[in-house]
């Protein structure tokens, strides 16, 4: 039996809402074969930012990208709606390094008070789009002499840094709500000189329990301001805070007004897997052809950290990031992931929206999403910016009714996942897994260590190769005495080596003797090892008073 499988298809069709208090106005425009998307310079962005951005080969716009652009260089409030991927870090960050380094932008001059802040809601997603920010104002003047200055605020790390840091002078604040928070109310973070406001992921954020935070926040910044509200979703409470804190936003939306809300370049596949094969059928799939970049996600811990052990002794290059890693050992995953020492990466949902990698190719659920939301953004780290991908979920039997709730609410159509185990044939004709793959591959030798030095070749501890061999000589202890022995093995040749003499086989002759007998520089014989004494007797007392046997015995007589 073959797996069902949801096959990609292109974006189509791009709406534009004006929402006002008047009506709303809806736009659409029709995406086809012949359509080319404008590059950043012909859109009016400073030439700084499209040198930089072409350095790390980025030409030309996004569909969201290509929309929002003029909107957010005029200083227009905009709602921008698209699915994850969809190049929506540079939708708004591009307007905002303009804007904030133009002259005509009625922004104020850069004294090293922040300018502009991005609010996103987990630590992971800081870093990315702090990391884009920096790549994409390279070129740009700032408040220091360096240039702009972007700095990333999220807990797990020590207040002093982040708070030295203000002190020397920001540009750009890119931080997670509650850590802002705590900086804003201790006078650290000077927040009345904000000309550009953005709230990326806002509906992540209303899920995390950060609505409040945000409104504080939202109340410490100038009414006269920009502001871009960034959502892949629209619940109800976003639509309140977009009502109550932007002035007559335009709504984009960069996707199929009855599209699903899954990526259309994403192939799915789903399977029921028993738990016991799993990890001999992960071990499978990570050997598909094609296979790039993975992510593997799971709902628990402990599970992430189970997985990703039990992968590294099969041979793969895996990492993990989850909540029992500390900040620095999760930064330290993502960056050998994004730099491609390692190919494989276990994450929990934390970091399902944190992670912006376009190669990736795969994406496998371990264990099957709570909800639809959840494996939406799960399987949203691949098919990014314009490529495909695949990803492919491990339903156990225990969690079929929960498989086919999420498929009901995403109506994807296969609500019956076929049953799969790692030697089924369906499993490598649906994915390309070469037939003679197996569970474990080989490690590769490890020839040389990290200092560049063969393992093999490294002397032994405490030795120096630049050095002779001493003429080690052998010791022996006797009667509480020191007294030396033949030289160790090897030492001969080293002894002749350096003497141009050939050892005697006897010990060394010396001019004087010890009191003992024993020339000097040998070990006397080994003498038999004598028997326990018999107790006091009549022989015993005869022979302590100097009489012989035969006197004894004569006298016994």
């Amino acid at each position: 039996m073959r797996a069902e499988t949801r096959k990609a298809r292109p974006l189509s069709k791009i709406t534009i809402d004006h929402e006002d208090d008047a009506s709303d106005t809806t736009v659409s425009a029709q995406l086809d074969s012949t359509h080319v998307a404008p590059t950043f310079g012909e859109l009016g962005v400073r030439d700084e930012i499209v040198r930089a951005l072409g350095e790390v080969g980025i030409e030309r716009t996004f569909a969201i990208q290509e929309l929002t652009l003029p909107l957010a260089l005029a200083g227009d409030d905009l709602i921008g709606q698209a699915r994850t991927g969809m190049g929506k870090t540079f939708g708004f960050g591009v307007p905002l390094l303009h804007r904030i380094t133009s002259a005509d932008s009625g922004t104020a001059t850069l004294d090293g008070t922040p300018r502009a802040l991005v609010i996103v809601p987990t630590r992971e997603l800081c870093v990315q789009v702090t990391g884009d920010l920096v790549n994409a104002s390279k070129y740009l003047p700032g408040s220091r002499k360096n240039g702009l200055e972007v700095l990333s605020i999220y807990g797990g790390r020590p207040y002093e840094q982040q708070i030295d840091e203000l002190k020397k002078g920001v540009d750009v604040v890119v931080g997670t709500p509650g850590r802002l928070l705590d900086l804003a109310n201790q006078g650290h973070l000077i927040l009345g000189k904000i000309g550009v406001l953005v709230m990326d992921e806002a509906d992540e954020m209303l899920d995390l329990g950060f609505l409040p935070d945000i409104e504080r926040i939202l109340g410490m910044v100038p009414d006269r301001r920009q502001t871009m509200l960034f959502s892949a979703t629209m619940p109800g409470p976003i639509i309140t805070l977009a009502r109550t804190f932007l002035s007559r936003p335009t709504h984009i939306r960069a996707e199929e007004p009855q599209s699903s809300a899954v990526h259309e370049r994403t192939n799915q596949v789903i399977y029921r897997a028993h738990a016991l094969d799993k990890a001999e059928l992960v071990a499978r799939v990570l050997q598909a052809d094609g296979r790039g970049a993975t992510m593997i996600f799971t709902r628990t811990k402990r599970t992430a950290q189970k997985v990703a052990d039990d992968l590294a002794e099969r041979g793969f290059a895996v990492g993990a990031v989850h909540g029992d890693l500390g900040q620095i050992a999760r930064e330290k995953a993502l960056g050998r992931f994004r730099d491609g020492k390692i190919d494989v990466l276990v994450a929990t949902d934390v970091a399902a929206r944190g992670i912006d990698i376009d190669d990736v190719t795969h994406v496998i659920n371990y264990q099957c999403p709570e909800d639809e939301k959840t494996y939406v953004h799960r399987i949203g780290r691949t098919g990014r910016a314009g490529r495909t991908g695949t990803a492919i979920t491990l339903v156990d039997w225990d969690d079929v009714p929960r498989w086919q709730l999420i498929d009901k609410a995403l109506e994807l159509g296969m609500p019956d996942p076929v049953e799969t185990y790692s030697s089924s044939p369906h499993l490598y004709e649906d994915l390309g897994i070469p037939t003679q793959a197996t569970g474990r591959i080989r490690k590769p030798a490890r020839t040389r260590d990290d200092a560049g030095e063969s393992s093999r070749e490294r002397p032994a501890r405490g030795e120096n190769p630049s050095r002779p061999k001493r003429n080690r000589v052998r010791r022996r202890t006797v009667r509480g005495k020191v007294v030396e022995g033949r030289p160790a093995d090897g030492a001969e040749a080293a002894t002749t080596e350096a003497t141009g003499t050939e050892p005697t086989d006897g010990p060394a002759q010396s001019a004087t003797a010890p009191k003992d007998g024993h020339e000097e520089g040998t070990a006397p014989a080994r003498r038999r090892r004598r028997r326990r004494r018999k107790p006091a007797s009549a022989d015993t007392t005869a022979q302590d008073t100097g009489a012989t046997d035969t006197v004894s015995t004569s006298s016994a007589v």
